[in-house]
């Protein structure tokens, strides 16, 4: 079947109210496992994980780390209105648009927009932890899906890294009803988290601990890192009745030579991605190589993966460790250690897995793009994987329970 005409009421189910993890756990590893593999269901929890991991196997992280996008500022009136920063109006590299001073563009959603009236400028006063800011927001430009503002501060050589930690916070999921308690601040951040873009945890790396880390090392596992900044899109619902009418939302990267040479070394018998977002970003990373091998002289800007573009690729079947050589080569002719890019590349049942063996995952919405990816790489058992695991109590969505799911061959 084309993906585009894949039904998404074919991917529903019913999740009840009380099986939706409000809070974490008090341990992160304490979380319940569910095991897939071979057709089988089994299960254990995070802290045994290492012993249902083969030796010699790489685990693959997402260290992207959630900012304090949401900001509340009052007018004077009294009326609130809420910004909700996704991401720099123009620049790939997130992480170094988070170190910007004095002032940024960045693409917002806004809650009580109506209120904002133009040339208005709100303004936020913040007692930080050793002086005052004065944060300005300036209404620059309205989207079909979201806004252009400016965002000022003095002192301006703070970095807006800095002063969203001061002023904003933790943006939790939309789903779990409630406001964010100091208890976010850690626990919605994986303990690997490095570079600052995200507007949502990668959730399937919230359940790993120092200790679980620790145990990969005793049994020659290894681990390294992709970075893809999740957005807010990874919680919006397909509307449409099929997927060919839904518009797959975009997400920065990057990813180091470092990584991409392991992968195509032969050591590495076995990948194990722990999250969607690192097995899109690992996915999206085989399809680039192969537009490299299609054009050698491929402009950087150009090196983006659009929704569908992996249907038309597909066709050239290309071998993972040639896409993977003809990226470093790419990369090499342009003294890159990093390579920064943006995929909106959707995986849809019908997809076949290049760059995985298995996915680490927690339990997602219903007609969702994440359950996709599930259906996509256990086929019809992704029923049978999620009626285990309502009927067994496990706790769903971002602060639930997960999975390891062998991918089926």
């Amino acid at each position: 079947m084309d993906p585009k005409d894949i039904q998404i009421r074919d991917y529903t189910y019913t999740l009840p109210g009380e099986q939706i993890a409000w809070f974490p756990l008090e341990q992160r590893d304490a979380s319940r496992l569910l095991i897939y593999k071979n057709g089988e269901i089994n299960e254990n929890n995070y802290h045994n994980l290492s012993s249902h991991i083969p030796e010699g196997a790489l685990l693959v992280f997402n260290n992207t780390k959630v900012l304090e996008a949401r900001i509340l500022f009052q007018k004077p009136t009294g009326g609130i209105i809420e910004i909700f920063c996704l991401e720099p109006e123009a620049q790939a590299d997130i992480t170094a648009a988070m170190e910007k001073q004095e002032k940024v563009l960045w693409k917002c959603l806004i809650g009580g927009a109506s209120k904002w009236k133009h040339g208005q400028v709100l303004q936020k006063k913040i007692s930080g932890q050793q002086q005052e800011i004065l944060l300005e927001a300036r209404y620059v430009e309205k989207k079909q899906d979201h806004f252009i503002i400016e965002l000022s501060w003095s002192p301006p050589t703070l970095s807006f890294a800095s002063v969203l930690h001061e002023a904003g916070a933790i943006p939790l999921p939309p789903y779990i009803k409630r406001e964010a308690s100091p208890v976010d601040e850690e626990r919605y951040q994986t303990i690997y988290a490095r570079y600052l873009g995200s507007v949502a945890a990668p959730t399937a790396g919230l359940h790993f601990t120092e200790s679980v880390m620790n145990s990969f090392k005793a049994q020659n596992i290894r681990h390294d890192f992709v970075t893809l900044h999740v957005g807010a899109g990874t919680f919006m619902p397909v509307k449409s009745e099929t997927l060919g009418d839904h518009e797959m939302h975009a997400e920065y990267f990057q990813v180091s030579a470092t990584l991409i040479r392991q992968l195509a070394g032969a050591e590495v018998k076995t990948v194990i991605a722990v999250g969607t977002t690192t097995l899109r970003t690992l996915e999206s990373l085989y399809w680039l190589g192969v537009k490299v091998l299609n054009n050698k002289n491929i402009a950087a800007e150009e090196l983006i993966l659009d929704q569908w573009e992996a249907i038309a690729l597909n066709r050239l079947s290309i071998p993972v460790k040639e896409s993977h050589y003809a990226l470093l080569k790419w990369m090499e002719d342009r003294e890159l250690e990093t390579f920064f890019s943006k995929t909106q590349l959707i995986i849809t049942p019908g997809y076949q897995v290049k760059m995985a063996d298995a996915l680490i995952t927690n339990f997602h919405q219903p007609q969702s793009t994440l359950l996709l990816i599930v259906a996509a790489i256990a086929g019809d058992d992704w029923k049978k994987i999620y009626e285990y695991a309502l009927e067994n109590k496990f706790r769903f969505l971002s602060y639930g329970d997960g999975s390891l799911i062998w991918i089926k061959r």
